[in-house]
C-alpha cells in the first residue's frame, strides 16, 4: 500500500480494495462452498497479515514484563509498549501519550470511568476528585440507542450514588437529534454518555452540539467510539469530549485490548477502581499512594503484545487513510440501502437512504426471524450479525426482538454487497414468508 499522503481525498477503488483484501488470510477461504463475504466487522474485524506478524515478531524476539526489569528484553518490551501508546495517541489526536490508558476492551474502559466516579462519590481521591462526586440531586444522561456497555455501567453508577439516570429518546427509525438531547440535559446533569456511531442504526451523533450542551451545565462527556475509531477520522481534542473508549478487535487489532482516552487533568484526578501492582508509588501496611495516569489505571500484567499489534493496526489504517475508509464504507452502506429498498418485506432501521450513516445496515425481514436470516446467508458464505446487538432498549422501542446487521470495512467489496442483496432478496420465498400474513414470523 502507498502512504495516505500520496492518495487523493476520495474513496477506495475496487482495485485498491482487492489489494487490501489480499492482506487478510482469513478472507481467502470458502465458507459452505462459497467465497467468504465477511459482513460482520461491526462485531469484530479481521486482522491483516501485517498485524499478525507484528505480534508474532514481538513474542518471538522481545517478550518480557514491562516496567519491571533492568535486563535487555524488559527494556525492549517496555519501549515497544510505550511506543504503541504514542502511536495510538497520535492516531486519535491526543495531546499526550499519558492520556491513553490500556484496558481490556471498550466495556472495561467505560466501567473504569463509571466505577472511578463511584469511588470518588465514596470519598476516595480527596479534593482532587470532587468533580466526579455524584449524589441524589444529580443526573446521568445516556440515549435510548446505547449499546449495553454504555448503559449498564451508568445504571450501576446511578444505583450506587443515588443519582438519576435519564435518556434521550429515539424516533421510529432509532435516531435522535441534538434538540432531543437539549430537552434532557439540564442543570442537574453531571455526565452525558453516548455513542459516536450507533452499532445498530449507523447513525452519526451530533457530537459537537451535545458537547456544548453538556459543558454549558458543567457535565462531563463520555464518548463510545467503538464504531467510529475504526471507520472514520477521530480527533478527540477537536470533538471536545472528556473521555472516549474503543476496542482493538474492531479496528484490525487483537482481542484483549481496549483504549480509554481522557483529558490529563481528569485522569490524574479520577480514583482508580482496579488496584494492585504497577500502579502505585508507595505501599505500607496501612496505606497506598497511586501513580499519575496512565499507570494509575494499569494494575497488574499488561497486554503488551496486544498493544504492539494494535499500534500496527493503527499504522495500517493510517497508510490507507481513515477518511478514505469512511468514504468507502459510507458508499457501501448506500449501495446496501438502495438494494434492500427494492426487496418487499424488508425494513431497514436507522437513517434513510441519502442521509449520512456509517457503513452498517440493520434490517428486519418480515415473517423471518433474524437468526434464520443469518443462517440462510451463512449457507451462501455471507457472514452477518443477528440478534439485539447488545441494544435491547433500542430494539424494544422499534418494536423488534432482533435485527440482522451487515457491516462493512476496508476490505469489503462491491461484490460482497451485491451478493448480500441478492441473497436477502430470496429469503422470504425460501421460508414461505411471502405467502404469510404480514408480521407473522415462521
Amino acid at each position: 500500500m502507498t502512504s495516505s499522503d500520496d492518495r487523493p481525498a476520495a474513496g477506495l477503488t475496487d482495485a485498491e480494495v482487492r489489494t487490501i483484501r489480499a492482506d487478510f488470510p482469513i478472507l481467502q477461504q470458502d465458507v459452505n462452498g462459497q467465497p467468504l463475504a465477511y459482513l460482520d466487522s461491526g462485531a469484530t474485524a479481521q486482522r491483516p497479515r501485517q498485524v499478525l506478524d507484528a505480534e508474532r515478531r514481538f513474542l518471538e524476539t522481545d517478550n518480557a514484563a514491562v516496567h519491571r526489569g533492568a535486563h535487555t528484553l524488559a527494556g525492549l518490551s517496555t519501549e515497544a509498549f510505550e511506543d504503541a501508546r504514542v502511536t495510538v495517541a497520535r492516531f486519535i489526536g491526543a495531546t499526550s501519550p499519558a492520556e491513553v490508558v490500556w484496558t481490556a476492551n471498550a466495556t472495561d474502559a467505560i466501567n473504569l470511568v463509571a466505577y472511578g466516579m463511584a469511588n470518588a462519590s465514596r470519598g476516595r481521591g480527596g479534593a482532587d476528585a470532587a468533580r466526579f462526586v455524584l449524589g441524589a440531586d444529580d443526573e446521568i444522561v445516556v440515549t435510548e440507542a446505547e449499546h449495553h456497555a454504555n448503559l449498564v455501567p451508568w445504571q450501576e453508577l446511578a444505583a450506587l450514588t443515588g443519582a438519576t439516570l435519564r435518556w434521550v429518546p429515539v424516533d421510529d427509525d432509532g435516531c435522535w437529534r441534538a434538540e432531543d438531547a437539549a430537552a434532557v440535559i439540564g442543570p442537574r446533569t453531571r455526565v452525558v454518555a453516548f455513542a459516536h456511531v450507533s452499532n445498530v442504526t449507523g447513525m452519526i451523533a451530533p457530537v459537537e452540539q451535545v458537547v456544548a450542551l453538556a459543558h454549558a451545565v458543567g457535565a462531563l462527556v463520555v464518548l463510545d467510539a467503538c464504531q467510529s475509531a475504526p471507520h472514520r477520522p477521530l480527533d478527540v481534542g477537536a470533538l471536545g469530549v472528556d473521555f472516549a473508549a474503543f476496542s482493538g478487535h474492531k479496528m484490525l487489532g487483537p482481542n484483549g485490548i481496549g483504549v480509554l482516552w481522557g483529558r490529563s487533568e481528569l485522569l490524574d484526578a479520577l480514583p482508580p477502581f482496579r488496584t494492585g501492582g504497577s500502579m502505585i508509588t508507595t505501599v505500607t501496611m496501612e496505606h497506598s499512594e497511586f501513580m499519575p495516569a496512565p499507570e494509575r489505571f494499569e494494575a497488574g500484567t499488561q497486554p503488551v503484545s496486544q498493544a504492539v499489534a494494535l499500534a500496527e493496526a493503527v499504522r495500517y489504517l493510517d497508510a490507507v487513510g481513515t477518511d478514505r475508509v469512511r468514504l468507502h464504507e459510507e458508499a457501501l452502506a448506500q449501495r446496501m440501502l438502495q438494494g434492500l429498498a427494492t426487496i418487499p418485506g424488508v425494513r431497514v432501521v436507522g437513517p434513510a437512504a441519502g442521509v449520512p450513516r456509517s457503513g452498517l445496515v440493520s434490517f428486519d425481514v418480515d415473517g423471518v426471524h433474524a437468526h434464520d436470516v443469518s443462517q440462510y446467508l451463512d449457507a451462501q458464505g455471507i457472514a452477518v450479525r443477528s440478534g439485539h446487538h447488545c441494544a435491547q432498549p433500542l430494539h424494544r422501542r422499534l418494536g423488534l426482538v432482533a435485527t440482522s446487521r451487515a457491516s462493512t470495512y476496508v476490505y469489503t467489496t462491491d461484490e460482497d454487497v451485491d451478493r448480500f442483496i441478492a441473497a436477502v432478496g430470496s429469503i422470504r420465498a425460501y421460508f414461505g414468508a411471502d405467502a404469510a400474513p404480514a408480521g407473522v414470523v415462521r
